[in-house]
């Protein structure tokens, strides 16, 4: 068995990782957050690289691709902080191709493959990332989810603790728009898994930040990297990541390859990135002393897009909440 991502993999994940190293410099995350404005032609390139439709099937004008491809290229977007409408869009592909019907994929998944329109996922109480530029709104309610046209909600602009990624409220009248038919809590789970490899990547960059930072910062003539209690949180930071990247990258396999594993693994990748990414940004704050609290530091970037990209779709709490939920109707099951 390989555990290994395959040649192709491995080629999509290094090119974006090149191209956001040059797009998507801290400099400019700085910049796009400060006015709280993205670049827009960092989106247009993603659209003619394909990647809003990385995972939605040939037939409706995208790649072809699967939750794994996806989720490396997400991963890539976590580490440079890439201020786009991607990961929305991609979220909103994946769960109205999974629980869409007919007629509603095919209004929709051409134009959000394509880049010509964008969309998001969310919930009325929640804030929801890039609704106030969506074409299309995919809302959770109770046990399942609607399909609403930007003009059939009412979208609030929000200066949420992330200014490097525009949010906002979401309300609708009640029955507006079309329910989505298929499995939802399926379709809900690749998304999860979409937002815990965009974590991952978040903690990787605030981790490899504070190593090169404690290497090279020196206290009483020598690095502070040396002392064993900065190991040791450096090392509790790796543990964090590096799970999550494990559980995060199962849950996608899952997802393209075992669908009756899907659940616990969704569950289970985005507790771990969740609550990882909010340990390992917070760490990164204080390993750098006292300028990690300035605005001048950039770590603060990436422990707030981790705030708020940890509780979408359901926290960590939400999330080991779900897998007890799931072990005791196996048990049951068995029983």
């Amino acid at each position: 068995m390989n555990f290994d991502f395959s040649e192709d993999q491995h080629e999509i994940k290094r090119t974006a990782h090149d191209l956001l190293a040059k797009r998507s410099t801290l400099e400019r995350v700085r910049a796009a957050a400060e006015s709280r404005t993205y670049d827009d032609g960092l989106w247009t390139e993603l659209v003619e690289l394909g990647w809003p439709g990385i995972a939605i099937d040939e037939q409706h004008g995208g790649g072809g691709l699967g939750v794994v491809e996806l989720c490396t290229l997400l991963e890539e977007g976590g580490h440079a902080l890439a201020g786009s409408p991607f990961l929305a869009t991609a979220l909103c592909g994946l769960v109205l191709q999974a629980a869409g019907d007919d007629e509603q994929r095919a209004a929709w998944l051409p134009r959000l493959a394509s880049g010509e329109v964008t969309g998001t996922v969310g919930t009325a109480d929640a804030l929801v990332p890039d609704a106030d530029r969506a074409a299309v709104l995919l809302l959770a309610d109770g046990d399942g989810i609607r399909l609403k046209e930007r003009d059939e909600a009412t979208v609030e602009p929000v200066d949420a603790i992330d200014p490097t990624r525009r949010y906002a409220r979401v309300s609708a009248a009640a029955g507006a728009g079309s329910p989505l038919p298929g499995d939802v809590e399926a379709a809900l789970d690749r998304a999860r898994v979409a937002v815990a490899a965009e974590l991952v990547g978040v903690s990787a960059r605030a981790l490899e930040m504070t190593v090169a930072y404690v290497q090279d910062r020196k206290q009483f003539g020598v690095p502070v990297g040396s002392f064993q209690a900065v190991q040791h949180r450096c090392a509790q930071m790796l543990l964090h990541t590096e799970s999550a990247r494990a559980a995060t990258y199962f849950a996608a396999w899952a997802a393209d390859a075992d669908p009756e594993r899907l659940a616990e693994g969704a569950a289970l990748a985005k507790a771990a990135a969740s609550d990882g990414a909010r340990e390992t940004t917070a760490s990164a704050i204080q390993a750098h002393g006292g300028i990690g609290f300035t605005w001048e530091a950039d770590v603060h970037w990436f422990y707030k897009r981790a705030q708020l990209g940890a509780a979408y779709l359901g926290g960590g709490g939400a999330m080991r909440a779900r897998l007890a939920r799931l072990a005791a109707r196996r048990v049951e099951a068995v029983v």
